[in-house]
């Protein structure tokens, strides 16, 4: 599975300093999140690429941050049977707050927004006991923290990695 490259979660990109990928680069890419396995050679033949010619874009797209390569789990399936998005508002510097989340290892996905809070926050957790521990106990008792409002989910009808090169 390709997805956004673990350091990249923390850095903040905009379009004047995004990498440019051309669409050799994006086939690659889409090659990779059919079968994140997929040996070079064959990409290669799929791109018109030689396998050393993959293997050195394929280096630069993971340098650059523009994806990583890694295996994507159910949660369930591995203890994790609660998750929810929390919507927070924050009183100062939203930097301040959102760093403080991004530490925490329940928060799979902390953005900041325009609307009606300031940051969304998916929180995956073992159990109702850890997720009210880590809103109530951890993100609530953050400095800047005015308000939280918690979306439990109830059962996870889609999630997919692949609007990278749409």
């Amino acid at each position: 599975m390709v997805s956004r490259n673990a350091d990249s979660r923390h850095r903040q990109t905009s379009p004047a300093t995004s990498p440019s990928i051309d669409a050799v680069s994006l086939a690659i890419i889409e090659q990779l999140q059919e079968d994140g396995r997929r040996p070079y050679a064959a990409i290669g033949k799929a791109v018109g690429l030689s396998e050393a010619a993959v293997r050195q874009r394929v280096q630069k797209l993971l340098d650059q941050g523009v994806m990583q390569i890694v295996a994507v789990t159910d949660p369930l399936t591995v203890g994790l049977r609660r998750q929810a998005m929390v919507g927070i508002n924050v009183e100062g510097d939203l930097d301040v707050v959102a760093d403080a989340l991004t530490a925490m290892a329940e928060c799979e996905y902390v953005v900041m927004t325009a609307g009606s809070f300031d940051l969304m926050v998916e929180i995956v957790c073992e159990d109702d006991d850890h997720l009210l521990e880590t809103i109530n106990k951890r993100i609530r008792t953050l400095p800047g923290v005015r308000s939280t409002e918690s979306f439990v989910y109830l059962k996870l009808k889609k999630q997919t990695y692949m609007w990278g090169t749409r």
